[in-house]
Order: structure tokens, then C-alpha cells, then sequence
């Protein structure tokens, strides 16, 4: 939905000094001075002639501009029928010629508010000083003060010190709307989506649509369309967020039928090129209250998202929800310090490495009333503190929903422009998409690619509907589950650099497909092109298992077998009908009787395991082969290194 972290107009205009229809002040001495602030009260007040009065404000002004209390009449006005430059203009004027006295406070409250909206810190500074020298009552607002003095501070520091090249807004076909926001990419960085709100002046008319963008070959994004006639609907769909591989995708949308809150979250999927009716995310995860922004990992089974209900760390925080194993939505837990403040933490993103964390808050010392910060998770799996990503992707302006992109090249966000002098009165902020390079400040920890196939049944060549699991073999960790589309067999999951991974494809009826990547110590990091086979569960039918791992010339199971292991115990348990033949192999260095030997131990090492694990011996066959059967020639390390292996036949 429309970014909740952009600031209300109507709190300014609420804050301001109402141009009441009140005595004039006795500081006016000035019998036609005193005439005309009579007469432009009345013209307000009595008479509802808003433009009329403010001529005769700007005529007071200009004949008497000694006088103070005029320009603070004069700049409430315009706050109030939404011209905030000129309004800005009028309370410097005015409060310069006034003392500090608490009578004044919320003028000195509301100027500082506008001079932050165009950036000018000096007026900020200013404002908010003598602000705190009324030794003013509202906690909030002296919070808020204080908070935006020391922005002042940290903004002087990273101007100062810019991290890159300044973002630039998206080119056209993009940014073709007054409003665009929260954009994301799939994993591949080949599909745009993002929010879109039409009439956005017209209140109580407006729409949201979600709209997708395809990119070329070259880069460039291509004309956005609607994502689905079966998403986009009269109602608002809006602050979406995708999967990795394109095939989930959540949004808001407020006030629907059968709806639990204010704003929901709903969830679609994609089979083939077509999305499934959208559905609430039900009680675990929505509540009575607004819940939007969302943001999902890579495989789309963990989100995160902003929600104002009750209990929460402050206004609005960040909370996040898992798929457990019965494949529904856990509760939603607040996330706690340090990432949610007192104040409002919006428009979360979880990068696709799955450990960078970036957000939006106007609850930490920033450049502005709303900048994003950045969290990496630690190996307790908890936040770290979150930083500042700096400037020039923060600035005075609402910055919010920032992407980057897997391969940790590309940020894009959402940046707030209010009406400048010119502008027609009353109209909104522009709401634009902004890309640039991503600084080093900005950058996640984790860079990742991915890989990317089709998967297939071996002897009809057809696709099949398979979970595709990735494993960190340091660890033993799932990073990463999804699952290969029905109708094409497309899949898409991500890898992160410098972790070795062992990747399972397996279906119903199908043997085990073991595959194994390891970016420890590559230099090379690209995506990869991956189309796997999975073998009927019939027999005759065999499949290498690529990540069991012995050392030199010895038959013990190392420890970072123990993924393969597990993955191996629960697929003979999940068909208690199958027999199986463990069969070992090896290259041709050494004689043809001790690889012999070898391969027999290692063989019996991984069915020794199984049974320990509780499959029944009845069922297994340990056989060693030697040297036999190679796969490749015995030419060099790698094809030697494809032929020592072990395989699970079925009998």
C-alpha cells in the first residue's frame, strides 16, 4: 500500500497555529495594518474565501513587513491549502522577526518539519533549536527534536563523505505515473514488479495495480503490464514482494472482502504462466490492524513485513513468518531490538543471500525524516546492530523499499519528492523509482547467483513438478527449498559465495538426484544453467551420489557427508518397498586389487550408516567395483575425481 512513512500533511496543518479569527496582536500597532489582519481572518474564517485571504495576508506582508505575526498567519494558511515552499518561506520571515517564547513553539515545530522536507539543515537546525529553548511539554515532539538535531549532525558528516554516484531516477518506460513504488526483482534479474497508484490527487478515487516489466537482453526495462487480470482487481493491490524464481508472490491489499485488518497480506502462485486466485495469509500472520510491506526470501518460504498491531517495540515494526513442515504460515513474531525502535520501522527486504536485512525508520539518526538501514545476521541467527546506508541513497527526502539485486551490482528504491514552488496547490508528493550502482556502504554480505534449469523425467523427458533443496555441506543447513514448476519444470534457487553446497532434486516415484557446488574458494561466480533427469525408482536404475566425501585412500565418512547421509535415510524411508545396492568405485591409481578393496569398504561405510539409522539391513547391498565401470577417462584429476564415487542402485 501506499508507504505509510510519508510524513502527514494533515499533522503539519493540525500542529500549525490555526489562523483563528482572534484578537490581532498588540505588537500591530498600526491602525491599517490591524484592518487588513481583520479582514483577512474573517475572509478565512467567516466567509470561506481561503484565496482571498491569503491576498490580503500577502498585501499585509508586503506593506508592513516588521511585523511577524502576519507571515505566521500567512504560512499556516499555506500549509494549509498545501503549498509547503512558500509556507516554509513565510515562518522563516515571520519567526525571525519574533522572540523565542513558548507561545511560538508549534511554529518553530512546524517549520522545522518543512525546511527537512527540502533538505535545508541550516533552517532545521534553526528551528528545532529554539523549538527546545520553549522548553516545550510534548515528549513526542521534544524526542522528535532532539532526533532531528543530531540528524543534522550525522548529514553534515555523510555528504561530506558520499559512498558512490548518485541514484537516478528509472528511465522511461518507468516513472511514467505520479506514484510508483516498492519495486523488486526476481533472482535472475529478469522481471520488474512493482506498485503503481493511479489518481493519487483524487482521494477516495485512487487505485493500486501491481505492473511487471520485463528486461532485455541489454538491460533495459521494458513497458510495464499488469501482472494478472486474476491479481489486479477494483480493489487496491499494492507493496508486493516475489520469490526468487518468479513463481510467489505476496501483496497487500486493504479493505477486501473477507479481509481480517485494515491492510492484509495475500499470496498467489504461479503454475506455468498463470497465477492462482489470490488468498489471505490468515490469522497466524495477519492481524486486526495494518499489515503490508512485505518482502520474501529467495525461495519464498520465510517473510518479512511491517505491521502497526499491538504489542509491538513501537509505531510500526518489522515482524517475520515462516512455512514449517506441514507447508502452512507460522505465527508472526516481532523481530525486537535492535532492528524495531520506538518509532516507525517500515519496508523491510530480505536479500536473496538470505543474511542481509535492509529496512526503512525514521527511528534512528539518519539524513533525513525516513532513511534505510541495513542488518546482517550472525551465526546465532540473530540481527546485528543495523547501519546507516548512507548518503547519497539517503538523503533529507523518504527513501524506503530499496532491491538490491542478487549479484550485489544494482539498489533500486523509492524516493519521496514533494511539490515544488510552481506546483499546483494541494498536489501530492511524487512517489518515482531511483536505481544506482550499489556502494559499498549499501552492499549485502552475501553475494549470490543462482542456478537455474528445467527438471525432467529421464525416460519421457517430460517436466515434473520436483523439490529442489540446497544444503550448506559446512553446516548441514537447508538454505534453500523450491520447488520446479509442473507444466515447464522450470526452477530457479540461489547460491551465495564462498559456501559449498549439496543440491537434491527428488519427486514421488522418482530415485534421489544428487548434485554438488562448491564457491569456497572459486573465483568464478556465475549463474549456471542446470537441466536435471530424475530416474523412475525402478529396477536397474542408479544415481551417483555426489556429496559423500572419504579421505585418501581410507573408507571413513567424513563429517560433511552427513547431509548426503540424512537426505539418503529419508528417501529409503519414504518407500519402505525398495532394495537397494550400494555400490563403490574408484579411479586407477593404486593396483586393481586394493581399489577393489577400497571400493568394497566405502561401499559397506554407507550402508553401515543406513542401518545405524534404522533402515533394515534386508533391504541393502553394500559392492565394490574398483576400478571398473569409470565414467571418464583416468586422464586427468577431474575426470579421475568422477570416477571415485558411490552409487545407489536399485534392486
Amino acid at each position: 500500500m501506499l508507504p505509510k512513512f510519508l510524513f502527514s500533511a494533515s499533522l503539519l496543518v493540525g500542529l500549525a497555529t490555526a489562523p483563528a479569527l482572534a484578537q490581532v496582536p498588540a505588537s500591530i500597532t498600526d491602525n491599517k495594518a490591524r484592518s487588513l489582519y481583520e479582514k483577512a481572518q474573517q475572509l478565512f474564517q467567516r466567509d470561506r474565501q481561503p484565496q482571498q485571504a491569503l491576498a490580503v495576508w500577502q498585501q499585509l506582508t508586503d506593506k508592513y513587513p516588521d511585523y511577524g505575526e502576519p507571515y505566521l498567519r500567512k504560512a499556516s494558511l499555506l500549509l494549509t491549502l498545501g503549498d509547503h515552499p512558500r509556507a516554509l518561506e513565510a515562518y522563516q520571515a515571520g519567526l525571525s522577526k519574533l522572540p523565542v517564547e513558548p507561545a511560538r513553539a508549534a511554529d518553530y515545530f512546524v517549520m522545522g518539519r518543512l525546511a527537512g522536507e527540502v533538505g535545508d539543515y541550516a533552517a532545521v537546525r534553526t528551528a528545532f533549536t529554539n523549538y527546545l529553548k520553549t522548553n516545550p511539554t510534548n515528549k513526542a515532539q521534544v524526542e522528535t527534536a532532539k532526533l532531528q538535531l543530531q540528524n543534522c549532525d550525522f548529514a553534515a558528516e555523510a555528504m561530506a563523505h558520499p559512498t558512490g554516484p548518485p541514484p537516478e531516477q528509472l528511465a522511461a518506460p518507468l516513472n511514467q505515473f505520479r506514484n510508483q513504488y516498492f519495486p523488486v526483482l526476481t533472482a535472475d534479474n529478469r522481471f520488474l514488479v512493482f506498485t503503481v497508484r493511479r489518481n493519487p490527487e483524487k482521494q477516495g478515487q485512487e487505485n493500486e495495480d501491481l505492473l511487471i516489466s520485463a528486461v532485455d537482453a541489454s538491460g533495459k526495462f521494458g513497458a510495464p503490464q499488469s501482472i494478472s487480470q486474476v491479481i489486479n482487481s477494483p480493489e487496491n493491490e499494492g507493496a508486493a514482494t516475489i520469490s526468487g524464481d518468479g513463481k510467489t508472490l505476496v501483496f497487500t491489499s486493504c479493505g477486501r472482502a473477507g479481509g481480517l485488518g485494515n491492510c492484509d497480506l495475500y499470496i498467489s502462485h504461479r503454475r506455468g504462466n498463470q497465477w492462482t486466485a489470490p488468498r489471505n495469509l490468515g490469522v497466524l500472520v495477519n492481524s486486526k490492524a495494518w499489515d503490508s510491506q512485505p518482502s520474501l526470501s529467495a525461495d519464498g518460504r520465510t517473510l518479512y513485513f511491517s505491521s502497526n498491531r499491538g504489542g509491538g517495540v513501537g509505531g510500526y515494526d518489522i515482524y517475520v513468518t515462516t512455512i514449517g513442515a506441514d507447508g502452512n504460515w507460522g505465527a508472526a513474531r516481532n523481530l525486537g531490538v535492535p532492528i524495531n525502535t520506538t518509532r516507525d520501522d517500515l519496508a523491510p527486504f530480505i536479500h536473496a543471500s538470505g543474511t542481509t536485512l535492509y529496512y526503512s525508520t525514521n527511528g534512528r539518526v539518519g539524513l533525513g525524516s525516513s532513511d534505510i538501514f541495513r542488518s546482517y545476521l550472525d551465526e546465532k541467527g540473530q540481527w546485528g546492530e543495523p547501519l546507516n546506508v548512507g548518503y547519497p541513497l539517503n538523503t533529507f527526502a523518504n527513501e524506503a523499499s530499496l532491491f538490491i539485486s542478487s549479484d550485489n551490482k544494482r539498489a533500486y528504491y523509492t524516493r519521496t519528492e514533494r511539490p515544488q514552488s510552481g506546483d499546483a496547490p494541494g498536489l501530492p508528493p511524487a512517489i518515482l523509482l531511483y536505481g544506482s550502482e550499489v556502494p559499498a556502504s549499501a552492499r549485502a554480505r552475501e553475494t549470490s547467483t543462482y542456478t537455474q534449469g528445467r527438471v525432467f523425467d529421464a525416460v519421457t523427458k517430460k517436466p515434473i513438478e520436483a523439490v529442489v533443496q540446497l544444503f550448506d555441506l559446512n553446516t548441514n543447513a537447508l538454505t534453500q527449498q523450491v520447488y520446479s514448476d509442473g507444466e515447464t519444470g522450470e526452477y530457479t534457487a540461489v547460491l551465495n559465495e564462498g559456501r559449498a553446497y549439496a543440491m537434491y532434486a527428488a519427486a514421488p516415484g522418482y530415485l534421489l538426484k544428487s548434485l554438488s557446488f562448491d564457491y569456497s574458494s572459486q573465483q568464478k561466480f556465475d549463474p549456471l544453467t542446470l537441466d536435471i533427469y530424475l530416474d523412475p525408482a525402478k529396477s536397474g536404475r542408479s544415481a551417483v551420489l555426489n556429496n559423500l566425501f572419504f579421505d585418501s585412500n581410507k573408507a571413513t565418512l567424513k563429517p560433511r557427508s552427513r547431509t548426503e547421509l540424512s537426505r539418503l535415510v529419508e528417501f529409503l524411508r519414504q518407500d519402505p518397498s525398495l532394495r537397494v545396492e550400494v555400490a563403490g568405485y574408484t579411479d586407477n591409481v593404486g593396483t586393481p586389487a586394493a581399489n577393489l578393496s577400497l571400493s568394497q569398504r566405502r561401499a559397506q561405510a554407507v550402508l553401515d550408516y543406513l542401518t545405524s539409522q534404522g533402515v533394515p539391513a534386508s533391504r541393502l547391498r553394500a559392492k565394490g567395483y574398483g576400478e571398473t565401470r569409470p565414467l571418464a577417462a583416468n586422464d586427468t584429476e577431474t575426470h579421475r575425481a568422477q570416477n571415485r564415487r558411490i552409487e545407489l542402485r536399485i534392486l
